[in-house]
């Protein structure tokens, strides 16, 4: 029988970063990518139309975690969000099995930040302040 890997165990990695950089993110979505077609009737021929690929596209990074203040990873999304100074970093996002050994890698290219939110305040709710951090990248790759 195969076992499946769980996907509450993993790690992401941001290049070009200094050692107190707190990636420890508690929610990674936005792993995806699509061929985009383009479509191309032929003359005469109702009945169908060409597909034809054009491209590929890729959604936004997002990752989540407890809010962190003053983390060489907030630095980075202040600087790109409020200064517009811009500092692309490869990141790659590890799935791990029990033994904290990688099963699957993502691996993105010249990513950047493009988009900070936090959880909602709410008084009555006992809850921590989430902040999502998303980016943007070149490509992607499956290791």
């Amino acid at each position: 029988m195969r076992d499946f890997p769980v996907v509450f165990h993993f790690k992401v990695e941001l290049g070009g970063g200094g050692a107190d950089q707190d990636v420890r993110f508690q929610e990674v979505t936005g792993l995806a990518a699509e061929v985009t077609t383009e479509e191309l009737r032929e003359g005469g021929l109702n009945e169908y139309a060409h597909r034809l690929p054009t491209g590929a596209k890729y959604g936004n990074l997002v990752l989540k975690r407890g809010y962190v203040h003053g983390s060489e990873v907030t630095d980075w999304f202040r600087k790109a969000i409020e200064d517009f100074e811009f500092t692309p970093r490869d990141v790659t996002v590890t799935l791990l099995n029990e033994e904290h050994e990688p099963l699957a890698a993502w691996s993105f290219t010249r990513a950047y930040p493009v988009k900070w939110t936090i959880s909602d305040f709410k008084a009555q709710d006992n809850a921590l302040a989430i902040e999502s951090l998303e980016l943007t990248y070149a490509s992607f790759r499956r290791g």
